[in-house]
C-alpha cells in the first residue's frame, strides 16, 4: 500500500532502525555517570550530538536533544523571549507557521505578550520586505518555517535573517520539513527540528541555540541537556535519530532529483485528469517531495477515505477532515481554494509506477465523491430572474459552493447570485470558485445568521 504522507511521518529509515537496535543494548545507562556503562552511554550520545550539529551546521556545544520537535519550538520559543524580556514582548511570524509556533504564539499573547503575522502570497511565502514592515524597537523574537508543511513553499530564510540582523533580532526557523534534504541558508539564531520527518524515531526534537544568543530556558533547571531540556534523555532514539540524519542527507541530492520528477508529473497531469482541480504552492521554490491540490465540489473526507480504500495514505488541509469545520490556516493565509484539498508527499523510495497508480485512481475517486453530493458543475438552464439568494445555512462544505455551481445557470449574464453561509469555508471557496470558473466575486456582508456571498455571472 504506498505510503503518501511523510511530511506527517516518514518510515522509519533502514539506519535508523539498525542503530537503534544496536544502542538499546549498548545506550541504556545514564550518560552522567563515570562508571563503564555511563562512559560508554556518553561516547554515544557525544557521537550522535557531532553527527547532528554537523548537519545542522552548528557548534556540538549549541545543539541539544529534546523529547520531540514541538517540545524544541516551544521550548526555543519561550527560551528567546524569556532571554529577551527587556527588549520587549513583540513576537513577529508568518501567518503559516506550523501549529506548534502558533500555539507558543499564543501562549505568549496570552501571558500578556504581543504578537505580529506576517501575511504570505497566494503561494504561501513572505517577502523580507514584510518581516521588514513588521519588525520594531521592542520586538524580541522572530519566527520563520524554511519549508512549509502543507503546500511545500521554500520560504527566503536567508533574506528574512539578513532584514532580522540588522534589527537586532534573532531568528527561530522550524526547519523540520526541510533539514532531512539540506542545511539551512543564512544566519538564523535558533533552530528546531524533528526526527520523524526524516525518517528517525519518533520522539527526537533537536534545538539548537547560536553562541551569543540570548535564552533563558522556562521550565525548572535541571543538569542535562545543558539545562535546556530536562529529563532522562532516550539514547538509543538519539542515536538511531543522528545516524539517520547523516544517512539521509547522503542520499539527499540524489533522491530530491528523482522525487522532483515524480511531483512535476503529478502537478502537471492532475489539471488534466480531474476537471476543476487548483495545485497550490510554489512550483518551482519547494521541497521536493510534496505537492498539494484541491478539488472543487468534493468533500475532503469522502475523498480521502476514497483514496485509503484505494491504498493509499494521503492527507488534507481540508476543512471536511477537521472537526472544527475550518479550513487550514495555511489554505487560509494564501486565499487558496481549501474543499477537497488533497496533500501528497512521497517518502524516499518511491516508484514512478506508485506515482502512476495513484494518478489513474485519483479522477474516479473524486468524480465518484462528486456524484454522491449531486454535484454536476454548472447546470444549463433558462434565466429566472435578474438575481437570486440561496440560503446555504446550515450546510457545510462542499455544499455551499455546489448549489452555487447549480444555481448561477438561472440568472442572466450580468445577473447576481448570492450565497447565504454560516460556513467559514464559504469565505475561501467562493470566491476561489469564482476565479476557477471565470465568474466576478462582488464581496461579503454580514447577516443576523452567517455571511451573504455575491458573485456575478459572467458568461
Amino acid at each position: 500500500m504506498p505510503y503518501f504522507d511523510s511530511a506527517s511521518a516518514a518510515p522509519l529509515h533502514p539506519v535508523a532502525r539498525q542503530a537503534l537496535q544496536a544502542s538499546l543494548d549498548e545506550g541504556w545507562a545514564d550518560p552522567a555517570r563515570l562508571y563503564r556503562e555511563g562512559r560508554r552511554a556518553r561516547l554515544l550520545l557525544d557521537a550522535a550530538r557531532e553527527a547532528a550539529a554537523e548537519a545542522v551546521g552548528c557548534r556540538a556545544d549549541e545543539l541539544v536533544f529534546t523529547p520531540s520537535g514541538t517540545h524544541a519550538v516551544h521550548t526555543g520559543v519561550a527560551g528567546a523571549l524569556a532571554g529577551r524580556r527587556r527588549v520587549g514582548g513583540h513576537l513577529v511570524l508568518s501567518a503559516v507557521e506550523h501549529s506548534s509556533v502558533l500555539h507558543a504564539a499564543a501562549a505568549h499573547a496570552a501571558a500578556g505578550g504581543t504578537v505580529t503575522e506576517v501575511a504570505v502570497d497566494r503561494l504561501g511565502a513572505v517577502t523580507a520586505a514584510g518581516y521588514r514592515a513588521a519588525l520594531g524597537a521592542s520586538t524580541a523574537l522572530a519566527c520563520l518555517q524554511t519549508a512549509n508543511h502543507e503546500v511545500g513553499t521554500v520560504q527566503p530564510v536567508a533574506e528574512v535573517a539578513e532584514v532580522c540582523a540588522e534589527a537586532g533580532v534573532p531568528l527561530l526557523v522550524d526547519a523540520a520539513q526541510s533539514l532531512g534534504w539540506g542545511p539551512v541558508e543564512g544566519g538564523w539564531s535558533v533552530l528546531a527540528a524533528s526526527a520523524h520527518k526524516w525518517g528517525g524515531p519518533p520522539g527526537v526534537g533537536l534545538l539548537a541555540v547560536r553562541k551569543g544568543v540570548r535564552f533563558a530556558p522556562r521550565h525548572p533547571a535541571d543538569e542535562r541537556e545543558s539545562g535546556r531540556s530536562p529529563g532522562f534523555a532516550n539514547l538509543p532514539a538519539i542515536v538511531a535519530a543522528a545516524a539517520s540524519l547523516r544517512a539521509v542527507r547522503a542520499e539527499a541530492e540524489a533522491e530530491a532529483a528523482r522525487l522532483r520528477v515524480l511531483v512535476d508529473r503529478i502537478r502537471r497531469r492532475v489539471v488534466r485528469l480531474v476537471p476543476d482541480v487548483e495545485v497550490v504552492g510554489d512550483a518551482d521554490r519547494r521541497l521536493p517531495h510534496l505537492v498539494t491540490f484541491s478539488c472543487l465540489y468534493v468533500d475532503g473526507e469522502s475523498l480521502l477515505h476514497e483514496l485509503d480504500r484505494a491504498g493509499f495514505s494521503v492527507s488534507s488541509g481540508s476543512s471536511c477532515t477537521s472537526s472544527t469545520l475550518t479550513p487550514s490556516h495555511v489554505l487560509r493565509a494564501m486565499g487558496v481554494l481549501s474543499e477537497g484539498n488533497v496533500r501528497v508527499s512521497l517518502p524516499p523510495g518511491t516508484t514512478a509506477e506508485e506515482v502512476n497508480a495513484f494518478l489513474e485512481v485519483l479522477p474516479g475517486a473524486v468524480a465518484g465523491v462528486r456524484e454522491r453530493l449531486g454535484a454536476g458543475g454548472e447546470a444549463p438552464a433558462a434565466p429566472e430572474a435578474d438575481s437570486l439568494e440561496l440560503d446555504a445555512l446550515g450546510l457545510r462544505c462542499p455544499q455551499p459552493v455546489i448549489e452555487l455551481a447549480r444555481a448561477v445557470g438561472r440568472v442572466p449574464v450580468g445577473g447576481t447570485v448570492t450565497v447565504v453561509s454560516d460556513d467559514e469555508v464559504a469565505r475561501l471557496d467562493v470566491p476561489a470558485w469564482c476565479a476557477m470558473r471565470g465568474h466576478a466575486y462582488l464581496g461579503e456582508a454580514a447577516r443576523p445568521a452567517g455571511t451573504a456571498y455575491t458573485v456575478r455571472r459572467l458568461h
